[in-house]
């Protein structure tokens, strides 16, 4: 993974690839349901987003198949996509263990008591 962090929509979109493989309409569903509506990718900006995952090699083509006259193609989560997604997660959760930490740390602040 880059040393930037990933953007909430590229997370969201390789946790829902870690099914198996997505054509778009299933992957803006599926981002809007595991996200729990906070991330609502409209077809433009998926694509977009699937085009820097894809020239990152985090994402690749899978396979394209016509549906009722219209052509789906089909994204996959690649193995180096796998680990920035796991490198991503555990830096999240790296950063939300030190917020709630100091946030416990304010609920209960220790009484600077001079003798």
């Amino acid at each position: 993974m880059s040393p930037r962090a990933m953007t909430e929509p590229a997370f969201f979109i390789l946790t829902v690839l870690l099914a198996g493989p997505r054509h778009g309409y299933g992957i803006v569903t599926d981002v809007t349901d595991a996200s729990e509506g906070r991330v609502r990718l409209k077809i433009g900006s998926l694509y977009g987003a699937l085009d820097r995952l894809v020239g990152e090699g985090l994402v690749e083509p899978d396979r394209e198949e016509v549906w009722q006259g219209r052509l789906r193609r089909y994204y996959r989560l690649t193995e180096p996509g796998r680990h920035a997604l796991a490198a991503e997660a555990e830096r999240l959760a790296a950063n939300a263990r030190i917020a709630a930490t100091r946030l416990r740390e304010q609920r209960n602040p220790i009484a600077d008591v001079t003798p």
